[in-house]
């Protein structure tokens, strides 16, 4: 049976920017509990106080916190060199039985020195290159179904700690700071011991700035 408690958690672990301000105290208890006292009589199917949600909230037990636990703080110290790139282009193709060769094409050819990478779905793949071997890429794929082309991107390339797999909140705490400045990724791409972030150019500045504060 749902109770308030189970109402109040699952509502703040499906906001999780409503669960951090609650959880450093710049939000008003009493405030919230009244703006969520719908939504949990909804989700109970009967009349709520606004009490009995105030107290599940002061009660409120997060997960193991993902922005304080001191390995966390020492591998968002320890991150290493951050690169910028502009002026890059993304494809993206249906994926084929030939897919696998027209990029073998491209790689056959390709400028070591510039931006490349490579990502395969289930149902699509894309491209992401420096915007000079545009011609070069449409060339090797012309057989290939092109679902779209995005130009005007630039990558932030951030590197990682040794043992960041074994970190949990890593990620969560670069899109999260990213996501509080308003700043939407147009594509993300990650190894073992490196995470880049795509965004159109207009955006870069801003994308930089958030990302170097990143060690702070």
């Amino acid at each position: 049976m749902k109770t308030v408690a189970n109402c109040v958690e699952s509502i703040l672990m499906s906001q999780p920017f409503l669960e951090e301000a609650l959880l450093r105290g710049i939000i008003n208890y009493s405030a919230l509990a009244e703006e969520l006292q719908e939504t949990v009589g909804e989700m109970l199917k009967k009349p709520v106080k606004s009490g009995a949600i105030m107290m599940a909230l002061r009660r409120y037990n997060p997960p193991a916190d993902l922005g304080s636990s001191p390995k966390l703080k020492r591998m968002m110290q320890n991150l290493g060199d951050i690169t910028l790139r502009s002026n890059l282009i993304d494809f993206t193709f249906l994926n084929s039985k030939t897919l696998a060769q027209s990029h073998a094409q491209v790689l056959e050819n390709i400028n070591e020195t510039i931006f490349y990478a490579f990502t395969r779905g289930i149902k699509e793949s894309n491209i992401m290159v420096s915007h000079n071997e545009k011609q070069r890429v449409l060339e090797c794929f012309k057989t290939e179904t092109c679902l779209g082309v995005k130009e005007n991107l630039s990558a932030i390339s951030i590197s990682l700690p040794e043992d960041n797999s074994k970190v949990t909140g890593l990620y969560y705490q670069i899109f999260k700071r990213l996501a509080w400045e308003g700043i939407a990724l147009y594509e993300v791409v990650s190894t073992t011991n490196e995470f880049t972030v795509l965004v159109e150019d207009e955006l870069i500045d801003k994308a930089f700035s958030v990302i170097k504060r990143l060690k702070n």
